[in-house]
């Protein structure tokens, strides 16, 4: 199976958005696209997004899906802006609505939000199938960072999303609204089922000062060197690990305008009737 992958880095996030292709028929995914977002003046781009766009038509490819690993919480999606502008579909893993029922809490929205993933154009179930072109993907629930989180599987590639990082930074938190410590150990467990050549594809990066940002390793330099879980980690020292390294973590700067933007699947706010849109503040509640 002949895949071709393209990585995009968004500075301002650390974020990896990732294109899958097939070769063959020049149909594509997307996977964990970053809208732009200024925190200090509230203003929105499409510059990232954009760089997609143009990467796709260069290369004579036409997206058909719009992939998220999970609804995250350091950045704003561009999935509804890039629908709009490639008519792909846009998915996740049908644990969003969990998501969508606890964050429809916080932010108090209106009754008449749904809860049941209908922002999305499809909820992907444990193990199904995904094509893009000739290419047999499949979808994996990897919840514990999430409870939404998926990976993505293409051939000898997984896109893991915040589920687990470089060896050397270890594993996503689990302290959000849903998170779950033993999930997150025992969904990288599963992954590191696959085959040791398969290729781990990032989300993020933060690499120490003796080695460049990269979004991909290996699922064998997981299991041998992840400071976090590796093959003979133990499931509840990882527990306690993350349990205590979580209470010392700051919320990220994003995570109120992000949440309440990616659980609609990237949509924004309505405008309201001076033309302009507004994200909630929910104050002492995180």
């Amino acid at each position: 199976m002949q895949i071709q992958i393209e990585s995009f880095f968004h500075q301002a996030t650390s974020t990896f958005s990732h294109v899958v292709a097939d070769p063959d028929s020049g149909q594509a995914a997307i996977i964990d696209p970053v809208l732009d977002f200024d925190y200090k003046s509230g203003r929105t781009s499409t510059e990232s997004a954009d760089q997609l766009i143009t990467w796709l038509g260069e290369n004579g490819c036409q997206a058909e899906w719009i992939l998220e690993t999970h609804s995250h919480a350091d950045h704003l999606t561009a999935a509804m802006y890039l629908r709009g502008k490639l008519g792909a579909k846009i998915g996740i893993g049908e644990g969003i609505t969990e998501v969508q029922k606890t964050f429809a809490k916080v932010f108090n929205f209106a009754d008449d939000f749904p809860v049941d993933g209908s922002q999305f154009d499809h909820l992907f179930q444990d193990n199904e199938e995904i094509r893009i072109g000739s290419i047999s993907g499949r979808v994996m629930h990897t919840p514990g960072h999430t409870s939404d989180s998926v990976t993505y599987l293409f051939g000898d590639a997984a896109f893991v999303g915040d589920t687990m990082f470089m060896p050397d930074f270890g594993t996503g938190r689990c302290d959000f609204p849903g998170g779950d410590a033993r999930l997150l150990y025992q969904s990288i467990q599963k992954i590191y089922q696959l085959p040791d050549e398969t290729r781990v594809f990032l989300c993020h990066d933060y690499p120490p000062a003796s080695r460049e940002k990269t979004c991909m390793t290996t699922i064998v330099d997981g299991k041998q060197h992840n400071i976090h879980i590796n093959a003979s980690s133990n499931i509840d020292e990882f527990i306690r690990m993350r349990k205590a390294r979580d209470a010392q973590l700051a919320m990220p700067a994003l995570i109120l305008p992000s949440i309440q933007v990616n659980i609609r699947a990237g949509a924004l706010p309505e405008r309201e009737n001076n033309g302009t849109r507004y994200l909630k503040l929910p104050l002492d509640r995180l």
